[in-house]
């Protein structure tokens, strides 16, 4: 019950919906253990003491009950869906919340398909517990207790014959219970791999196709469907070796009231009418704990989503702000690193190392190096989307651990190397940053992207609804739009990891042109791997494996020996040799 205590929190505000549910089946529980009472009136009143004239009065009683356990099945059906309703609804909310919180740490190792399979299947069968399991306990046991009462009052000796073999059927349930548990949370870990697997799969359908591994694909998805096929049939197995066993001690309780009643009946200590209701009594209490499998059942579903459902509830936010952190409107977007290394791993290579450099409002800083040499670290390090292992990161005199998140990154717009846009309209991912935008506003930051012509060439212009991660639009019509979306919050500070990567030369030097007025009096960090794109930076960083290598303007590189005038030769050298040609 320990899951259930951490995410009481939840639940625990709507306990009024499952208190009146509880009373409906209370209600409901006290009518039908009348049934079997009215049946041995029927048996031994009417049929062997011959008062027919109570059949009148019992078929009324028996009707009125019929319809007022319709009413209260009504009630405790509805209340206890409203009860697990209500209760996921903040749950959801919560988990989604913590989702948005969680550090770019936590997702560099999860999967997103796991992650869509806990906020779906593992949050339904939580509340499929919390609707009906908590509910169907409390009427096992209640129907257990009131049936157990009836029976005592019929007969001591034939309800103490009859319960008899009931320890055995508790073991048995217990033992059942150790054994599905473990099953049923190997069963959603292996759905969260294969939701995972087909996550990825038609996010990179194009790769696959590209390449031809259509095949390969299948052999891994068979493999993540197997692993499911095999923890299904585990726990099928459990539960075919376990539910015989309980109906058999069932059954045996049954003979013993068989054997006893019968021969109470005979010997005139019991009445036929009474023999007959304690069949259906003990029904009432076999049923009941033969179910209690089910309701075990359930309720591992459930401990087992709950469990998955608070990793995450209780994941370790690595950003964390300060209790009373700046709150600013405006910034200068002066940034300072001092002594600043960053390992992502533990037994890793540190991808930053010792890193300092000072940038001024206003100024452009280029960012050059090979892949992996930490360019994109130092941007990611400026929105605190990681945090220095050593070192401090500062904006305006300030270290950035100091600012608070929400207001700190509206300060800095991001154009991350590959641009993500939502299934939504052209117009409405453009002003993502800033909905309040004007038409004309946005209209003027597409024109500045260079966005404005292809976007107008679209069938609904600004209201052409893209499809899944912006699926109609070339890579460059989607970086061009993400570049929009940057310069429409009107940022202090500007990053552009390789933002022009997936445009031609030619669209290239249109951006650039256009992002030299929009730069001005911003802080402007440039990623880039072409050294056309930094050629106009006041300050130009070269990285490798993680370190500052060499530093300057691009005239100052140029003249020297170093990775920078390297860098210019490679990219250059085809171009000279053609305009040697000429």
């Amino acid at each position: 019950m320990e899951t259930f205590k951490k995410l009481k929190q939840f639940y625990w505000p709507f306990m009024k919906y499952f208190y009146l549910s509880v009373f409906s089946v209370l209600f409901v529980t006290v009518i039908t253990v009348v049934y079997p009472i009215i049946l041995q009136i029927t048996i031994d009143d009417v049929v062997l003491g011959e008062q027919y004239n109570l059949i009148k009065y019992i078929a009324i009683v028996f009707i009125g009950l019929m319809i007022l356990k319709g009413i209260a099945n009504f009630y405790q059906q509805y209340l206890g869906d409203l009860f697990g309703i209500k209760s996921v609804f903040d749950l959801r909310n919560a988990l989604y919340k913590k989702l948005q919180r969680l550090s770019f740490t936590y997702y560099d190792n999860a999967r997103t398909g796991d992650l869509m399979s806990r906020l779906t299947m593992d949050v339904e069968g939580f509340r499929f517990f919390l609707s009906a399991g908590f509910k169907e306990l409390i009427r096992v046991a209640l129907l257990i207790i009131i049936s157990l009462s009836v029976m005592f009052y019929y007969s001591v000796p034939l309800a103490l014959v009859t319960m008899a073999v009931m320890p055995f059927l508790i073991v048995v349930v217990q033992r059942f219970d150790k054994k599905v548990h473990p099953a049923f949370r190997s069963i959603r870990k292996s759905l969260g791999s294969l939701n995972t697997r087909i996550q990825e799969n038609v996010s990179g359908m194009n790769t696959v196709k590209s390449l031809s591994k259509e095949d390969f694909e299948i052999d891994r998805f068979s493999h993540n469907n197997i692993n499911y096929r095999d923890e299904n049939i585990k726990t099928s197995n459990i539960w075919a070796r376990y539910f015989p066993l309980m109906e058999l001690i069932g059954n045996l309780s049954m003979i013993a009231l068989l054997v006893y009643g019968g021969y109470l009946v005979i010997n005139g200590s019991l009445a036929l009418g009474e023999l007959v209701a304690f069949f259906s009594l003990v029904s009432y209490i076999l049923g009941p704990l033969m179910h209690l499998g089910f309701i075990v059942n359930q309720f591992s579903q459930a401990k087992a989503s709950g469990e998955r459902l608070l990793e995450i509830l209780e994941a370790k936010e690595d950003i964390i702000e300060e209790t009373d952190p700046l709150n600013t409107d405006t910034i200068q977007g002066h940034i300072t690193f001092k002594d600043v290394s960053l390992t992502y791993v533990a037994e890793d290579d540190a991808a930053l190392s010792h890193i300092s450099f000072d940038a001024p409002p206003g100024k452009v800083i280029g960012l050059i190096g090979p892949t992996g040499a930490g360019k994109t670290s130092i941007t990611q390090l400026i929105t605190r989307f990681y945090e220095p292992d050593q070192g401090v990161v500062y904006i305006d005199g300030k270290p950035t651990s100091s600012y608070e998140l929400k207001k700190l990154r509206k300060h800095i717009g991001f154009v991350l190397q590959e641009s993500f846009l939502f299934s939504t309209t052209i117009k409405e991912n453009i002003a993502y940053g800033n909905p309040n935008a004007s038409m004309e506003e946005i209209i003027q930051a597409a024109k500045r992207a260079q966005a404005h012509e292809f976007i107008m060439e679209m069938p609904k212009g600004y209201d052409t609804m893209l499809g899944e991660r912006g699926m109609g639009l070339s890579g460059g019509q989607k970086q061009r739009i993400a570049i929009a979306r940057a310069i429409l919050i009107d940022p202090r500070i500007l990053v552009l990891d390789d933002a022009t990567s997936a445009v031609d030369m030619e669209t290239e030097y249109q951006i650039q042109k256009a992002l030299k007025e929009v730069m001005q009096d911003r802080t402007t960090f440039i990623i880039a791997h072409r050294i056309s794109s930094l050629k106009h930076a006041d300050e130009i960083l070269v990285l490798d494996s993680g370190k500052i290598v060499e530093r300057g303007t691009h005239e100052q590189l140029i003249n020297q020996d170093g990775a920078y005038r390297r860098i210019y030769d490679i990219q250059y050298k085809d171009k000279d040799i053609v305009m040697e040609s000429i």
